[in-house]
Formats: structure tokens, C-alpha cells, sequence
């Protein structure tokens, strides 16, 4: 007992030299704290009982836990940081989803936009932001592009070449039935019959299929050949399918320019970065998340122009006659997605079963996604070129706007929906 007396008295001696400490107030009852680890055990005991020298110190002395400095802090950012880990709490559910749909709740946004204020997508028009966002996306695919992933991109070629195939030969034969509908206008009809003919989209279908875990490098490469090649088939097709035989031209040069520009330097720069310096490759593999972020962001950006631009037209329109289009242009995706899904599991019959390059995940992915969209760009082009041949160039091109809103968005959900069956299946197996 005199021992631990004598440990206690040790303790809360004044330290030599120090001031004396003073209470402000009058004398009263001290607690005193025992610490043991990350406990406290609290006695009190009357200063009546303690040495004269200790009464000084015990008036004002107060011993905190400096395990635990927040246990009894009742200081005014108190309610502040309560408040603030509760508002997170509750925003949680939202973060989580906003994260998991980020691309198709991107591209809503750009369309709300655009036609509520479509003055700034109209000047993001003016000073060409659409071309800089599709630089943006394929300078990123660049970046992000492993050697591993070209060789896989090699091995799976003929993936590739039946996507050529479906993109720029097979799809087109679907313009043909869409022509045996009547809809007034009529250039909807026939816009839609266009859309057929085109490319793949020069950046969705890489971004959706990144963002899908699929083999983007093979994707890269279906829609940089299909863009280059479709400068010398799409008039071809569009002659034989659509306009009976007349002859139909386009900007071969221009495009091919464009092309190269937007395409192709952007991510070969990408890829020069990348294997030059290995901090680049280190950062944009760290932080592959992030930069899909940024993809979908450059992404949302040709609906928000392409709406803006379109406003004033699509007032002129009746409804009822441009939901129909509408609803066309979706019916007209879906048939693709089912026509191309049919076509796959056709070839891994065919080639091998589960063994085949086709039933591979990441390959099928890719190929399901790049062949059943259709770019929009190149049909603009051809519009103009054809100056009015095949009537009103704006209403040609306005079902083909909401054609090319709606793939992009169907397609962005039905790669949540991939992503979170994945999440769920690998969780199973964890477990």
C-alpha cells in the first residue's frame, strides 16, 4: 500500500522548475484516472486525504486517455463531424449507385442538357469539342493499351474478321427491311435505312467494351479498320441497298484525313507514352477506374452536342411521329444485339464449342458490342454529300440522333448489368 502511495506520489509531482499550478476557482473534488492499456479506471479521493504539496495540483489537474483523445471532447466541431458522418452514412446507397451507372447516368445528363440550354452545346459544336472528346477516348485507349492485350488482339483475328463482316457487310442488309415501312416524314424512314450502312461508332464501342472488361484492344482494332474501310464501301452500299442503283459519293479524302486524326495519331501517342515511360504506365494502371470515369465523361459529350444542335428541329416535329422513330431506332439495336448474338453462338458451334476463340468472354464481349452500333459522324457526312437526294438532310439525320442516343444508353446499361452479374458470381466464389 505504501508502495503504490509512493508510485502515485511520483506521478503527480510537480516537476522541478515548473510554476505551480493554480485554480481559478475555488477547491473542490479531483478525479483521478489509473490508466491501464486503452482503459481508465476512475476513483475519487478527497483532498483532505492527500499530501499538502498534491492539493495544488489536483484542484486543475485532468488526465486524458491518449489512446482515446476523442472520449469526452464535447468541443463545438462536435456536432459538425456527427452530422457529417451521418449525411455520408445516408448517401452511401446513392454513391454506390451513381459508381456503378456513371456512364448511362453521364449520357442522360448530356441529353437533359442539351435540351435545356442547348446554346453551349451549339458553341461546343462551333469550336469542334466533339472531335476533341473522341482524341480524348482514344488517347486514353492508348495509354491504357497493354502489350499483352494487342497479342491478345492478334490471336483472336478471326473474331475480328467476322466483325468486319457483320459490321460492313452483314448489318447493311438489314436497311432493306427497313425501307418496307411507312412513316411520314419519310426521311425518317430512309435515315434509319442509312444508319444501317455506316461504321461502328468511332468511340462508344471501345469505351463500352473497356468498361465491360472485354477485349478492348480487339475492339480498337475492329473499329479503326471498319472506319477506314467504310470509306470505300459504305457508298457501295448505300448505291445498291437504298438508292437502286444511283450513284452516291463521298468526301473519301476529308474523311480519311479526319479519320487518321482523330483515330489513329491519338492512340498511337497513347501508346508511345505508355511504353516510354514506365511512371505513365504505372499511373494510368492504377488508376484504370478513374480514367474509365473520364472516358464515359468524354463520351456523354457527342449526345449532349448532337441533341443541342438538333432542339430546334425536334420542336418541328410532331411527338407522336418522332417516338415512333424512336422507338425504331431502339427496335433497330436490339436487332443487331440479337442478330450478332445469334451469330456468335452459331460460330462456337461450329468452331469448337467452349473451346472456341468465339466463346471466349472478353472476345464475345467486344464483338457483340462494336458490331451492333453504328456511328453517327460519318452519316452526317454523308448527308451532306448526297445534298438533298434522299430529301431534308435535318430529318434524315434526327432519328438517326435518338438511334445513336439509344444504343449508347441500352448498351451502357446492359454493361452495368454485365459488371454487377460478375461482382455477384465472384462474390459467390469467394465465399
Amino acid at each position: 500500500m505504501a508502495g503504490a502511495y509512493q508510485a502515485l506520489l511520483n506521478l503527480t509531482s510537480p516537476v522541478a522548475g515548473a510554476p505551480p499550478f493554480r485554480s481559478r476557482k475555488h477547491t473542490f473534488t479531483t478525479p483521478y484516472l489509473l490508466f491501464s492499456g486503452n482503459r481508465s479506471f476512475g476513483a475519487t479521493r478527497s483532498n483532505s486525504l492527500l499530501p499538502r504539496e498534491l492539493r495544488s495540483v489536483t484542484r486543475t489537474l485532468v488526465i486524458r486517455n491518449s489512446a482515446n483523445p476523442a472520449q469526452g471532447n464535447d468541443g463545438p466541431n462536435q456536432p459538425h463531424q456527427e452530422f457529417a458522418s451521418t449525411f455520408l452514412a445516408s448517401a452511401k446507397p446513392f454513391l454506390n449507385f451513381v459508381g456503378s451507372n456513371f456512364l448511362p447516368l453521364a449520357l442522360i445528363s448530356g441529353v437533359t442538357l442539351g435540351l435545356i440550354n442547348p446554346s453551349l452545346g451549339c458553341l461546343a459544336h462551333k469550336y469542334h469539342v466533339a472531335k476533341f472528346s473522341t482524341c480524348g477516348i482514344f488517347l486514353i485507349s492508348g495509354l491504357t493499351l497493354r502489350s499483352e492485350e494487342v497479342g491478345a488482339a492478334v490471336a483472336a483475328w478471326p473474331v475480328g474478321l467476322y466483325g468486319l463482316a457483320s459490321i460492313l457487310l452483314l448489318t447493311p442488309l438489314f436497311s432493306k427491311i427497313i425501307l418496307q415501312i411507312h412513316l411520314q416524314p419519310q426521311e425518317f424512314v430512309t435515315g434509319l435505312a442509312l444508319f444501317c450502312c455506316m461504321p461502328t461508332t468511332l468511340s462508344s464501342g471501345v469505351a463500352l467494351t473497356r468498361l465491360a472488361g472485354g477485349n478492348s484492344a480487339l475492339a480498337l482494332a475492329m473499329t479503326v479498320l471498319s472506319s477506314l474501310l467504310g470509306i470505300l464501301i459504305v457508298p457501295f452500299s448505300i448505291s445498291k441497298l437504298i438508292a437502286g442503283g444511283v450513284g452516291a459519293s463521298l468526301p473519301a479524302d476529308q474523311l480519311f484525313r479526319s479519320l487518321i486524326l482523330t483515330l489513329l495519331t491519338p492512340l498511337i501517342f497513347g501508346k508511345v507514352l505508355r511504353e516510354s515511360f514506365k511512371g505513365v504506365a504505372d499511373f494510368c494502371d492504377s488508376n484504370r477506374k478513374l480514367l474509365s470515369s473520364v472516358n464515359a465523361i468524354l463520351l456523354s459529350l457527342v449526345p449532349w452536342i448532337q441533341v443541342s444542335r438538333s432542339r430546334s428541329l425536334l420542336l418541328m416535329v410532331k411527338l407522336e411521329v418522332f417516338l415512333v422513330a424512336v422507338v425504331m431506332g431502339a427496335v433497330l439495336h436490339l436487332t443487331l444485339l440479337g442478330f450478332n448474338a445469334l451469330s456468335i453462338q452459331i460460330l462456337c458451334g461450329i468452331s469448337g464449342g467452349n473451346k472456341s476463340i468465339f466463346a471466349n468472354k472478353e472476345n464475345s464481349s467486344a464483338l457483340l458490342l462494336v458490331a451492333s452500333q453504328k456511328t453517327l459522324p460519318v452519316l452526317v457526312a454523308v448527308v451532306d454529300q448526297l445534298g438533298g437526294s434522299f430529301g431534308e438532310s435535318g430529318l434524315l439525320v434526327l432519328p438517326c440522333v435518338a438511334a445513336h442516343l439509344n444504343q449508347i444508353i441500352m448498351d451502357s446499361f446492359f454493361v452495368s448489368f454485365w459488371n454487377k452479374k460478375k461482382q455477384s458470381l465472384g462474390d459467390v466464389k469467394s465465399a
